[in-house]
This record gives structure tokens, sequence and C-alpha cells, in this order.
């Protein structure tokens, strides 16, 4: 039996679930990425240049498909999910990965499956068990302090850097982006709702990557570049088409519950940077990684409209 039979014939849930880890996996390499370009590359051209070139292709899947243009009601959904996740989320992490550790920034954009709940509930009503609730603020608790120890043990202070604010600030950006584009994703389909998301964002992008060479003609070597090519092809559009088409088939109140899934984000982060970069790794990790699982199962449950 194939790979995609064998996903058919999973339910629901559980294929938005698979989908959704799909993702994380994609994305867990980002910042780790974003962290070796921008050793050579400019931040803004990074995050521009990304975002344009990504959005170029786009373009021309959805020219080649012939695919429909989204109705006007979902235009200012996409809008928003450009705003975050194509325009907000790449350029906050550029600027904080200039300053910051990967790993540091992973721990903190372990936050963002509770401020993407925390949102869809505000926004949309999705409404969730009192058990998801403390489950969803454990596992970010628990994420904080491994950040606030991980912080310490690097810089010898509690204090927010620079960096930690960008981050702070993509969190946010990146739950915007995410609600914004998993609510129109359940109707036009997660493949089509970040490549209209990429196309959207293009008459801004584009300028400011076309700005960003004009002014400093970009120079790096082969790893900086191979990394530019992840975030463009992977973080910007491979990994979206697996997340949003998650977070669809989550169905009505599942947008927080799926969401969850990205708590393995930093751990997975860490494991990467260790298995592929040969980074020391303390034992602790594992410990919070098994406590912020445990949190995901024990949390799962029944989310409704309301």
């Amino acid at each position: 039996m194939s790979i995609a039979s064998s996903l058919r014939e999973l339910p629901r849930e559980h294929l938005g679930l698979a989908l959704a880890l799909a993702g994380v996996l994609a994305f867990s390499l980002t910042l780790p990425m974003t962290r070796t370009a921008v050793r050579e590359l400019d931040p803004w051209f990074l995050a521009f240049g990304r975002m344009s070139i990504a959005g170029i292709v786009a373009a021309l899947w959805l020219i080649a498909s012939g695919a429909r243009r989204p109705g006007r009601a979902h235009l200012p959904l996409l809008a928003w999910a450009s705003l975050g996740i194509v325009i907000g989320f790449p350029l906050l992490t550029s600027i904080a990965m200039q300053t910051i550790p990967a790993n540091h920034g992973a721990v903190i954009n372990g936050a963002l499956p509770f401020a993407t709940a925390v949102l869809a509930a505000w926004a949309f009503g999705e409404r969730h068990h009192r058990r998801f609730w403390i489950c969803a603020a454990v596992g970010s608790l628990m994420v904080v302090a491994f950040a606030l120890r991980d912080g310490l043990a690097a810089r010898g202070t509690l204090g927010l850097s620079t960096g930690d604010l960008a981050m702070i600030a993509a969190v946010l950006a990146g739950a915007v982006g995410y609600v914004a584009g998993g609510r129109v994703a359940g109707r036009i389909g997660g493949v089509a709702t970040i490549l209209w998301a990429l196309v959207l964002a293009l008459p801004l992008t584009l300028p400011a990557t076309l700005l960003a060479v004009a002014q400093e003609t970009p120079r790096a070597g082969l790893a900086s570049w191979a990394a530019f090519a992840y975030v463009t092809l992977i973080s910007q559009l491979v990994g979206f088409f697996a997340w949003y088409n998650g977070l669809a088939l989550a169905g009505p109140g599942g947008i927080g519950r799926v969401g969850q899934v990205q708590l393995l984000q930093v751990f997975f982060t860490v494991g990467f940077a260790w298995l592929l970069f040969g980074e020391a790794v303390h034992p602790t990790t594992w410990l919070f990684a098994l406590g912020v699982v445990a949190t995901i199962a024990l949390g799962r449950g029944p989310a409704r409209v309301g």
C-alpha cells in the first residue's frame, strides 16, 4: 500500500495532525537556516528575497494550473495571512537571527501554538474544554521555562535582548497568519491559501527585494545560498502546503487543537541542530520535550465554534 493510500484511509482529524506534523518538520529547520544565511546576507534582502521569489513561483504555479481567483469574501483573511506569515514572520526572524542563536529563537517560537489558540478563540469563537487550556498553558510555560534557562546559561541574565523582542513579535505575526490562513484554507484549500497569500504580497515584496539588491549586491558562499533556497522553497512554500492542509482538515474549532503539534517544533530544531550541526544538547532538553509531548496528548479533545 502506498503512503498516499495510507494517508487517505486515516480519519480526517488524524490526517490533519499528520500533515501538520509534516509542516512542523519542514519549519523546524527555518531558524537554523535563517541563522546560517544572515551570517553573509543582509537580513532585509533575505526576508524580502525569500518572499518575492516564493511569490513569483506561486504566481507561475497559479497561472500554469489555471487556478480560480479567490472570492471577495476570502480576500480579508488572505491579506491577514499574507501579513502574518509571508511578510511579518520572515522579516522579524531574519532580524532576530542576527543577534540570538537559532536554538534560543526556537524556544521563544514555542509559544506560537498557545498564541494561535488564543487568537483563534478570540477572533473566531473557537471554544475548548478546560483541560485543553490548562494543558496548552502548561506546555507553553514549559517552553518559556526552557527559554529562560537557555538565556540564563548563554547570557547570565533573564533580560530580553533585541533579538528576543523580534522573536516575540514574530510569534504574534505567525499566530495572525496561522489563524487567518487556517480559516480560509478550510474554504479554498491549503495549497491555494499559501499561493494566493504569497501573490498578494508581491506588490510589496518584489520592489523591496529590488531595492535591497540595488543598495548592496548580495554576495555569499554556498552554505548561505543553500540556506536561502531552503527558507524560500521549503519554509515559505512546501511546509505551508502541509500545514494549511492540516489545519483545513481539522474542521471547525480545530485550529487551536491541531496547532498544538507545533509545540514540538522547538525540540525538532534542537534535534536537527545536534544531528546536522553537531551542537551539544543538554539531557534536560529531552525531559522538556517529553513533558511537552505529554501536554499535547492530554490536551487533545473536541473543540467547537461558539
